[in-house]
């Protein structure tokens, strides 16, 4: 089985990549910060994504 076509890696990414920046927050200042804000930003987008730019009827 591919990674594209596996059910689970799109989900599975998006949840390494929020423990990343949650562990980075917690970690420190600095780098650490941008880290978090990448790691915490991106899936937060993701997620909001299709409420913003959905289809019009």
């Amino acid at each position: 089985m591919s990674w594209k076509q596996s059910t689970f890696a799109l989900p599975l990414a998006i949840g390494v990549l929020s423990l990343l920046g949650l562990f980075c927050a917690l970690l420190g200042d600095g780098m650490w910060d941008w880290v978090a804000w990448l790691g915490l930003g991106i899936p937060s987008v993701l997620g909001c994504w299709p409420l913003i730019f959905r289809p019009r009827q």
